[in-house]
């Protein structure tokens, strides 16, 4: 894309800095809630590079619900790559198979998640990822500029302050400033926003490695297996194949010593050894398409927002990427942050609910970090990956749990009671709609059409509401008139049909009771059965949820379950 004249750069109300994964999706979830969006990246172009590849479930649900699930599986790789499954232990490609992995926490990607999600995982590079999110979301109207970088920007701390921001054009060297309410900032692990603001970003450093990306026809070797990830054990390369198209494309990830090695110095011939070595293919001739350096680090921003300014992806947190949680957590970083923001913009809700992004976030990020770390260093029990044989560490959660089974603490949902539930850290045993959860997945019938429960969440706050709760619809009009906040309201057994009659069991309430979703799909609020004044309950819990005014015990009554 040629950068487009200075002139063209405008006033925002929201400045995202970066344009990966995580840059992109806020931007597109920005747009979809009709927030004037822009997005600078100093990059000429997308990356395209396929780092990444796997999209869990809940992520893709987030996607679905911007429309783009479909899109994603057509991509080409999601398209090539549909079958592959597992990770093995192999002396190389060609050679004798030493193992698998097979453990209890591990989810199968093809495994049936249809009575927890209307989706699943899906394996699509991040280059073709990228290209998906960055066309919908110029699509809704979310402003793109390239070949930009953020010089500086001062935030003013004053109430309805804006930030004042200076551009710079990487080809030409000219700045601009302009003004922006919000900056997301999404420009990874190394960000110079987080910098700046003097955030911490605690951790420990991994390891270091090499990605070899070629080329080479490794179908014969590859015969009619499908996997995810080979690790290589022998004498001349230890390291992890992965194919891009289970044909010609293929990476290798080579661990080395910094202190005794240079990333310099895996020049073309010396990667060429390494892919024959890992392959099994001794006169095999690849063509090294790219090398590229990067550290396994397992990291956790100090905070994830000041003041205007919010820390999203890379830049709020780092991880390996054993378990693929990785760019996923970025994904829903940004959905999470991009309703608030639209809320706050829109004035349905006070400033004080961007507070709750920090409070969400931070913890199941930071979890998330420590379960992908558990998982790299599981991996060591495998055959012939040096580490001894011994049980499965008892903190590692399964990736059902980590996908789907977070709890949010904040001022944006009602208090829950651990001891009430067996939880494993942020994550729960079972996922029963209580406040702070991600509402669970229903089969509906809508309109003549199958739908999720999670189909009918976003942009607007959402109250569902049992087969007998008839009061609860007029108090829903009245309370969001009197708040002044868009609600939409839909009879679970009424005007939408459960097909499996699990409302009641899922989300824990009686045929006259109700639930309060947010946009981003979390249960808010529920009552299990009707209370004398629904209207006076329901407003209470609205101001306070959306940061109108301070909780006050008035707030909580008729909250029959939490």
């Amino acid at each position: 894309m040629p950068t487009l004249p200075r002139s063209t750069l405008r006033n925002t109300d929201v400045l995202v800095v970066g344009g990966g994964l995580a840059g992109l999706s806020t931007a597109l979830f920005l747009a979809q809630q009709g927030v004037d969006c822009l997005l600078v990246e100093r990059r000429p172009e997308l990356y395209g590079h396929p780092r990444a590849r796997g999209v869990h479930p809940r992520a893709m649900e987030l996607l679905r619900s911007v429309g783009l699930e479909d899109e994603v599986r057509a991509t080409p790789s999601a398209r090539q790559l549909a079958d592959n499954s597992g990770v093995l232990v192999a002396e190389s490609l060609a050679g004798r198979q030493l193992g698998v992995l097979d453990e209890k926490y591990v989810m199968d990607v093809h495994a049936d998640l249809g009575t927890l999600s209307p989706t699943t995982w899906c394996l699509c590079h991040q280059g073709d990822l990228e290209d998906v999110l960055r066309g919908r979301a110029e699509r809704l109207g979310a402003a793109m500029r390239f070949h930009t970088e953020l010089v500086s920007f001062d935030q003013n701390g004053e109430p309805g302050a804006e930030i004042i921001v200076r551009l710079r054009d990487v080809g030409t060297g000219r700045e601009q400033e302009i003004k922006a309410r919000f900056l997301v900032a999404a420009d990874g692990a190394r960000s110079e926003t987080r910098a700046t603001l003097g955030i911490d970003f605690d951790g420990e450093a991994l390891g270091h490695y090499v990605n070899i990306h070629f080329r080479a026809d490794l179908t014969h070797e590859l015969g009619e297996r499908r996997f995810l990830m080979c690790y290589t054990v022998n004498d001349a390369v230890r390291g992890a194949l992965m194919p891009l198209d289970n044909a010609t494309e293929w990476l290798l990830h080579v661990e080395y010593d910094p202190e005794g090695e240079d990333s310099g110095a895996f020049d073309e011939d010396g990667c060429a050894d390494l892919v024959r070595a890992a392959t099994g293919v001794p006169h095999l001739d690849p063509q090294i398409l790219s090398v590229t350096p990067w550290s396994g680090e397992a990291r956790t921003a100090g905070r994830f927002a000041d003041g205007r300014v919010f820390l999203v992806g890379d830049a709020a947190h780092v991880m390996p990427p054993s378990g693929g949680f990785g760019s996923s957590t970025g994904i829903q970083d940004g959905h999470n942050l991009a309703w608030k923001l639209a809320a706050v913009l829109d004035g349905w809700a006070g400033p004080g609910l961007l507070d709750s992004y920090d409070q969400e976030r931070r913890p199941v990020a930071a979890a998330t970090v420590e379960q992908a770390v558990l998982r790299s260093r599981d991996r060591l029990r495998l055959p012939g990956r040096g580490g001894e044989q011994r049980d499965v560490d008892p903190d590692l959660v399964e990736d059902t749990l980590v996908w789907l089974a977070w709890r949010y603490r904040s001022g944006a949902v009602t208090d829950w009671d651990e001891n009430t539930l067996a939880t494993y850290g942020v994550w729960a045993a079972e996922n029963d709609g209580r406040p702070g959860s991600r509402a669970p997945h229903l089969r509906l019938q809508h309109g003549g059409a199958e739908i999720s429960s999670l189909d009918l969440f976003g942009p607007t706050p959402v109250l569902l509401t049992g087969p007998d709760a008839g009061s609860w619809r007029e108090a829903a009009r009245a309370a969001a008139h009197e708040v002044g906040i868009p609600l939409a309201v839909y009879g679970i057994g009424a005007e939408v049909t459960d097909l499996d009659g699990r409302f009641p069991l899922l989300y824990r309430v009686t045929a006259q009771g109700a639930a309060l979703v947010r946009p981003d799909g979390v249960v808010a609020w529920r009552c299990g059965d009707a209370p004398v004044f629904p209207e006076r309950v329901l407003r209470g819990v609205l101001e306070r949820l959306l940061a109108h005014r301070e909780k006050t015990g008035a707030d909580q009554g008729g909250d029959g379950q939490r």
